[in-house]
C-alpha cells in the first residue's frame, strides 16, 4: 500500500450500455509517489483514469469511490470537479494534437489555462506561460508561444500539453502515455521534469504507459491491469524481477529490447564527450563529415535527392530549415528507418514524398516518377502505389464514419474491388490487423488508441500499395500489440514485397524491423547505414546519445543509465 495515500479507488466500475469496461478496480497513489498503470490497449488503464475528472461521455456509468484526499471525486457537483480539474489534478492526454485547439495559438491556450486557476495579470500570465515553454524543453519559447499547433512536431506538442498540466503545480499528475509521442532523447528530459516536480513540489503521478522502459525509470509502484480489472500491484523493482502473475509475466516477455546497442552507445557518448570535452562537438556533429555516401546497388523504388524544405516565416519569423540536403533511398521490399529528435525533419521528409507538402529543392521519385511533378490521373495512379500510416490515429480518422467505412475509402475511391466485395475486403483487413471484423461498425471514439491505430495500419494496406510510409505506427500500441504489429509488417513484407519508410523514435522498433537506418538532426542526414552496424557501432556523435538516453526495461540497470546520462548532460 502506499504511503498517506493521496488518491484511492475502491472498487471501481465503468459501464457503457450494460457493457463493462472496468469493474472492482482498487489501487492507491500517495503523496510525491509515481504509480504506474500498465496493460494492454482495452484494460481499462485510460477508462479508469478519465473517470476521476469527470470525462467520459454521458453514456458511461461509474460506481464505487475515487476519493481525493479524501473527497469523493465521483460525488462532486459538477463546479467543484471543474476547479479541482486542471488546478489540484492535472492531465496529460494521449494524442496532443486532439487535446490543443488548431484555431489558437500555443500560447493563448497556456495563458488560457493559467488565468482559469490563478487568474494573475495578463501579462503575468504570458510569462509564466513562456517559462513552462521553457520549462519542457521546447526551443525559443517565446517564438513557439505564438506558433499554433500545426506548426509543431508531435515531440514538441506533447511538451506543450504537459506544460498546460503542470502550469498550476497541481497536487496529482494524470499522465496517460506522456511520452508516446517522444523521441528517447526528449523522452529523457521529460522523465527528468517529471522527477523534479515530485521532487521540487511533492505532485503525485498517475502515470499510464505500455512502455516498459519508462516504467522502470520512474514508477515506485505499478498496476497491472487485463480485461477491466487488476490482476497485480506492488513495488516496481518486485514486479519486473518476480511477477507473481502469468499475465504479468507475458506483458514483460513481450517488451521489445535494444540489445546491446544502448550501452555501446552510452559507452562511444562517453568517450566522445571526454575527447572534446564538455560543452564542446565533435568534428563528426557537422553533417558534412559525418554523413555517409550511400549508394543503392539496384534501381531503388524510392529516391529522394537533396531534397530541401523550408516553411516560410509569418510576418517577421525567420524561415524554419525543416530539410536541407536530404539524399535517401529505399529499394524494392526494403524497409529503410528513419530516426531522429522532434523536429528533426523526419516527418517532412515523409509528407514530401507522399506529396502532402511541395520542397523548395531538389526531387522525389516513386520508381520513375517524380512526385513533385506528377499531376492529374498519373498522381491517382502513383498515390495507389503509396499507403500512410499517420503519427495520430485520432485526427487521421473521420469523426462521423464507422472504421469499416474510413477502412473501404480507399477501395472505393481507386475502384479496387466491385462494391459487393468490399464488406469482405474491410473484414479481411480488419483481421490481418488483429482487430475483430465486427469493429467495422463502431466509430473511432468507440475505440483504444491501439486499437485506432490498427485501424489506419488497415486502411493504408487497403491497395496493397508499393511502398508503406508509417510515421510512427505503433507508438500508441501496448507492448504485446506492438510485438504483433512488427510481426505482421514483416509476414505482409514477405508476402506482397512492398517496401517501407518506417520513421520512429523506439530504436528497438527500428532495429526489429529495419534493414537500413538513416538518423535526421536539425534537417540533416547525419548518418545512415546497415541497421545492425549503426544501432551498435554508430559514427556520429549525435546517435551515440540518441542510443544513450533510450530506456530500459530494468530498474536497476535503468538506474545507472540514468546517472550516466544525467553526467554526460550536465558536462
Amino acid at each position: 500500500m502506499s504511503p498517506a495515500g493521496l488518491l484511492r479507488l475502491h472498487d471501481v466500475a465503468v459501464s457503457f450500455g450494460g457493457v463493462e469496461a472496468v469493474r472492482g478496480v482498487g489501487y492507491e497513489v500517495g503523496a510525491g509517489e509515481v504509480v504506474a498503470v500498465v496493460g494492454e490497449s482495452g484494460s481499462g488503464k485510460t477508462v479508469t483514469a478519465m473517470s476521476l475528472l469527470g470525462l467520459l461521455p454521458p453514456t458511461a456509468r461509474v460506481t464505487g469511490r475515487a476519493e481525493l484526499a479524501g473527497r469523493d471525486l465521483y460525488a462532486m457537483p459538477p463546479a467543484e470537479l471543474r476547479a479541482v480539474r486542471g488546478g489540484e489534478v492535472g492531465m496529460v492526454f494521449q494524442e496532443p494534437m486532439s487535446a490543443l485547439n488548431p484555431v489558437f495559438t500555443i500560447g493563448d491556450q497556456l495563458v488560457e489555462a493559467i488565468r482559469a486557476h490563478q487568474p494573475p495579470a495578463a501579462p503575468a500570465a504570458r510569462d509564466r506561460a513562456i517559462e513552462l515553454l521553457g520549462l519542457v524543453g521546447l526551443p525559443d519559447p517565446r517564438e513557439r508561444f505564438r506558433s499554433y499547433p500545426h506548426e509543431l512536431s508531435g515531440g514538441q506538442l506533447q511538451r506543450v500539453v504537459i506544460a498546460m498540466a503542470v502550469a498550476n503545480e497541481p497536487k496529482l499528475l494524470i499522465a496517460d502515455e506522456p511520452t508516446t509521442a517522444l523521441d528517447v532523447t526528449v523522452q529523457a528530459e521529460i522523465l527528468e521534469l517529471l522527477r523534479d516536480l515530485r521532487a521540487r513540489l511533492g505532485t503525485a503521478v498517475l502515470l499510464i504507459t505500455h512502455d516498459m522502459g519508462v516504467v522502470a525509470d520512474l514508477a515506485d509502484r505499478v498496476v497491472v491491469m487485463h480485461d477491466g480489472r487488476v490482476v497485480e500491484q506492488g513495488d516496481a523493482g518486485r514486479i519486473f524481477t518476480a511477477p507473481a502473475e502469468d499475465y504479468t509475466r507475458q506483458l514483460l516477455g513481450s517488451v521489445i529490447s535494444l540489445g546491446s546497442a544502448a550501452t555501446t552507445g552510452l559507452e562511444r557518448v562517453v568517450a566522445a564527450e571526454v575527447s572534446v570535452g564538455p560543452g564542446h562537438v565533435a568534428a563528426a556533429e557537422h553533417p558534412a563529415v559525418a554523413s555517409v555516401p550511400d549508394v543503392p546497388a539496384v534501381a531503388p523504388l524510392l529516391r529522394v535527392a537533396d531534397l530541401a524544405v523550408t516553411y516560410r516565416g509569418r510576418f517577421r519569423a525567420l524561415a524554419v530549415h525543416a530539410a536541407a540536403g536530404v539524399n535517401l533511398h529505399v529499394e524494392p521490399g526494403e524497409v529503410l528507418g528513419l530516426v531522429g529528435e522532434s523536429g528533426s525533419g523526419k516527418s517532412t521528409v515523409a509528407r514530401a514524398v507522399t506529396g502532402l507538402i511541395a520542397p523548395t529543392a531538389g526531387s522525389v521519385h516513386i520508381g520513375d516518377v517524380d512526385v513533385t511533378r506528377v499531376r492529374g490521373r498519373a498522381a491517382k495512379a502513383l498515390r495507389r502505389r503509396i499507403g500512410v500510416v499517420f503519427q495520430d490515429p485520432l485526427s487521421s480518422l473521420n469523426p462521423r464514419t464507422t472504421v469499416g467505412e474510413s477502412v473501404a475509402t480507399p477501395l472505393r475511391l481507386h475502384r479496387a474491388v466491385r462494391e459487393s466485395e468490399v464488406d469482405g475486403r474491410v473484414a479481411a483487413l480488419l483481421d490481418a490487423v488483429r482487430l475483430t471484423p465486427a469493429l467495422a461498425a463502431r466509430y473511432p471514439h468507440e475505440l483504444s488508441g491501439g486499437q485506432r491505430q490498427r485501424a489506419c495500419i488497415a486502411r493504408a494496406l487497403a491497395l496493397r500499395p508499393d511502398l508503406l510510409v508509417a510515421d510512427e505506427p505503433t507508438s500508441a500500441l501496448d507492448v504485446t500489440i506492438q510485438a504483433r504489429i512488427l510481426d505482421l509488417l514483416r509476414e505482409l513484407r514477405q508476402e506482397f514485397g512492398f517496401a517501407c519508410l518506417f520513421i520512429s523514435h523506439d530504436l528497438a522498433v527500428i532495429e526489429q524491423l529495419a534493414d537500413r537506418v538513416a538518423v535526421m538532426h536539425r534537417g540533416h542526414v547525419v548518418e545512415q547505414g546497415p541497421a545492425k552496424e549503426v544501432l551498435t557501432t554508430p559514427a556520429h556523435a549525435y546517435t551515440q546519445r540518441l542510443l544513450s538516453a533510450a530506456p530500459v526495461a530494468d530498474p536497476e540497470a535503468q538506474r545507472r543509465r540514468r546517472e550516466a546520462w544525467r553526467k554526460l548532460r550536465q558536462g
